[in-house]
């Protein structure tokens, strides 16, 4: 009987409830720019950790900072994953879910991460639309919402470069025209260039930003598995950045080996393009940790043949070593399976210190650790060099109920342009916008 088939077996016989291996390392220990990297403890039953998804008891919200106060900017979303604000204030958020994958459910590994991630509140049909959020009398709540796009295909990331519109489809980049105050965009949109999708589309997000100029995209590509154990054949063109000249459609590989790429934002005082990025799983709880980094024009970060640099994973056969000799490692680390998707730098005047110079990261939260990890936002301080300058620091915390259960998670996180925080909640569909305390 094979090792999967035994996980399942203990699976549904414990209801899905958590097995496997327990970390020995606090989560602090991986992270950071020189995060603890101990071995690889691959078990005979995958650790398998659900916080089943509950929702929010009435009146209940997450937890904010000294100094910071947090509130519901707008509730009762369908399943909101991905933020963007635009010149006028107002909010738009990608209701959406992964598209119908089957190729990627089947067999009994496929079957099982379907129930896990049903049970973690991610096993919902997908909206497949935008929503505008328009706070016109700026008290921080919004007071009116329309329907901005609809009919899209697991929509996520969104771009505005003057009136052009760009949405991030699971499998294509499509624009729009979009016109200042506009609360609906009319037609289907052109295609600027196919995104890898299909029926087998195991990270199926892709995000979108412009460059300062606008005169290119950036696009984030997951990969199709969690260590190629689909042949590398089906990775063509995944687990990278892409750089899209939406002008032309033509496209190239700015960034390769990045195993889940979402968060993507331009550090304000280098101008560099950071990147934050889910490694890989089914090791152990205390590997590997998912990371911030800057993103260098023809740079290699390792997957699948190796991780945080030059560390050889064995699962991955046959090997690269040349390949592998050019990997670099990221930056920061920000934990092992925190599930770090959301990437936003601070703008001037907007929280109080210590949460005014660095990046914010919302962390959607685990399911292959013991005990859990993420289910937060948290807080990495950045000095004038742009570069990661001390220890990460809890924005938003409780998420998680005393037995362990999901209120919320977060997932998308930006600046709403009025000295606020906003973040996406697809567990508790809700936004949750942190400010200053009054």
């Amino acid at each position: 009987m094979g090792n999967m088939r035994i996980a399942v077996l203990l699976a549904l016989t414990t209801g899905l409830v958590a097995c496997g291996e327990n970390a020995r390392l606090d989560v602090t220990d991986g992270t950071g720019p020189s995060p603890r990297l101990p071995e690889p403890n691959k078990t005979l039953i995958p650790t398998v950790n659900i916080a089943p998804a509950i929702g929010w008891p009435e009146g209940g919200k997450p937890k904010a900072a000294a100094g910071t106060q947090v509130v519901a900017f707008a509730d009762k979303l369908d399943h909101p994953r991905w933020l963007y604000v635009l010149p006028n204030g107002d909010v738009l958020v990608a209701e959406t879910n992964a598209p119908p994958k089957p190729d990627d459910g089947k067999g009994i590994k496929g079957w099982v991460m379907g129930k896990v991630m049903g049970r973690a509140g991610a096993g919902v049909p997908s909206p497949n639309r935008i929503t505008l959020l328009r706070d016109s009398d700026k008290d921080g709540v919004a007071d009116t919402r329309t329907t901005f796009i609809e009919g899209l295909n697991s929509p996520f990331g969104m771009a505005l470069v003057g009136n052009d519109f760009y949405v991030a489809d699971t499998d294509r980049l499509l624009r729009f025209t979009y016109e200042p105050g506009a609360t609906r965009l009319q037609g289907s949109g052109t295609k600027v260039v196919d995104l890898p999708g299909g029926t087998l589309n195991h990270h199926w997000t892709k995000n979108v930003i412009a460059s300062p100029d606008g005169k290119k995209l950036y696009v984030t590509v997951g990969s199709n598995s969690n260590v190629a154990e689909n042949g590398m054949e089906q990775e063509k063109g995944r687990a990278a950045i892409w750089e899209v000249d939406p002008a032309t459609g033509s496209q190239r590989l700015f960034a390769t080996g990045l195993r889940n790429p979402n968060g993507l934002a331009w550090e304000p005082h280098s101008q560099q393009l950071w990147t934050a990025v889910n490694e890989r799983d089914e090791i152990g709880s205390d590997l590997v940790p998912d990371y911030i980094t800057s993103v260098k024009d023809g740079a290699f970060y390792g997957w699948p043949y190796s991780y945080y640099g030059q560390h050889v994973d064995e699962r991955v056969q046959p090997q690269d070593a040349k390949l592998v000799a050019s990997a670099i490692a990221p930056d920061y680390a920000v934990g092992p399976h925190t599930a770090s998707l959301g990437l936003a730098f601070t703008v001037p005047n907007a929280l109080p210190a210590p949460f005014d110079q660095g990046a914010f990261i919302g962390q959607h939260g685990s399911w292959n650790r013991k005990p859990h990890s993420g289910y937060k936002v948290i807080f990495v301080p950045f000095s004038t060099a742009g570069k990661p300058s001390g220890k990460p620091i809890d924005l938003l915390t409780g998420f998680l109920d005393e037995d362990g259960k999901a209120m919320g998670r977060p997932v998308g996180v930006v600046n709403d342009q009025r000295g606020g925080v906003l973040v996406a909640d697809d567990v508790g569909n809700v936004i949750w916008r942190v400010s200053k305390a009054q």
